[in-house]
């Protein structure tokens, strides 16, 4: 309940500053201002549009699976935010901390797909319908380098616990860590938390498995240049094109919660969770200063703090993505995925195993 009640506010405020935020990095990239009018800087522009969302006719097509058509939103929605129960904020705010919180969040996002089927087939349009094959047929084809890339990281971590997994990455972790991850070189850095005690750096190996998956989960979330479900030029909205109103808010809405529960989870998986940037430098404890003991206040709100301003790094990183990168076509997203990315992420699988064996 504690996280029900923290998460979904989270999301709606997340949504309201991100729609703004795109829309400045769009206008930056494209040189010119963006939303000026309302509000100062136009910062009310969204919570305009949204007002204006919820004001327009829910209006349904004569052809459409009535249902299907109403529900899918609904169940795309819920599927993602059911995501954020396992993901640990802080030391003491999450969910749930269940073992197999990694298998349970990979298996209850997948729900979305029925959702999308549910969003093309009921809107009873051809653009819808094209559209949620492409997104389904995308979104199963880039779930094999994404869970091939985590499967890394637990391999790496020995854990399927999210918040064990944040924990290993800190200086509250009981396990010694190694600089590098290589205990040859003989160098403790367990004292020294910071970045140096993240599973990119305690196995380097996770650098390139993190950039597998930080371009498979932008496949996941349907976003540019991974956005042939809703080319706009081809297929109007693609399975959203039907949808309008508080309806088509909340499909909007799921996109964004999406980018955000995928954010957090590659910084949970490889960017140290909720542990701190800084690393004690001798008597500069800044690792200690900037964390907060584990259970206390300052804690958490230290622990808060550093997960969600890296998630938000990561989502700039997204959104910069969007605005520079052109859409690739069908047959160039299916061979990035079956040729490039399995591939190589199915190679950095079998070396992460090799260096827990040999390098730990």
């Amino acid at each position: 309940m504690l996280a029900f009640l923290v998460f979904l506010p989270l999301i709606l405020l997340f949504a309201l500053a991100a729609v703004y935020a795109e829309r400045k990095v769009s206008a930056y990239i494209q040189d010119r201002y963006g939303p000026m009018e309302v509000g100062y800087r136009g910062l009310l522009q969204t919570v305009a549009d949204i007002l204006k969302l919820f004001l327009k006719e829910d209006v349904r097509p004569s052809g459409a699976e009535s249902r299907m058509f109403r529900m899918a939103p609904m169940l795309i929605f819920a599927s993602v935010f059911a995501g954020f129960a396992v993901i640990p904020l802080t030391t003491d705010i999450l969910g749930s901390g269940i073992e197999t919180g990694v298998f349970y969040l990979l298996a209850i996002v997948s729900l979305d797909i029925i959702g999308l089927i549910m969003a093309g087939w009921g809107s009873g349009s051809k653009y819808a319908v094209l559209g949620s094959l492409r997104a389904i047929a995308q979104v199963i084809s880039y779930e094999i380098p994404l869970g091939l890339s985590i499967l890394s990281a637990v391999m790496i971590s020995q854990t399927m616990n999210l918040q064990e997994l944040s924990v290993l990455q800190g200086i509250w972790s009981e396990e010694t860590t190694w600089l590098f991850g290589i205990s040859a070189l003989g160098i403790d850095v367990s004292n020294v938390g910071g970045f140096l005690s993240w599973n990119i750096f305690r196995a380097p190996i996770l650098i390139p498995v993190y950039v597998i998956f930080f371009i498979a989960s932008l496949a996941e979330c349907n976003r540019a240049p991974f956005d042939l479900p809703e080319a706009e030029s081809e297929l109007v909205s693609g399975y959203h094109t039907e949808y309008s109103g508080f309806r088509f808010a909340l499909l909007f809405l799921a996109e964004y919660a999406l980018m955000l529960l995928v954010a957090m989870l590659g910084v949970v998986l490889f960017l140290g969770g909720w542990n701190t940037v800084l690393p004690n430098i001798g008597p500069l404890k800044l690792a200690e200063w900037t964390s907060g003991a584990p259970g206390t206040l300052a804690g958490n709100l230290w622990g808060a703090f550093w997960l969600i301003i890296k998630s938000l790094g990561i989502i700039f990183l997204q959104m910069m993505s969007r605005w520079t990168y052109p859409r690739l076509r069908v047959d160039q997203l299916m061979y990035l995925c079956w040729k490039v990315l399995t591939p190589a992420a199915l190679i950095l699988l079998f070396i992460s195993g090799v260096w827990r064996l040999w390098m730990v």
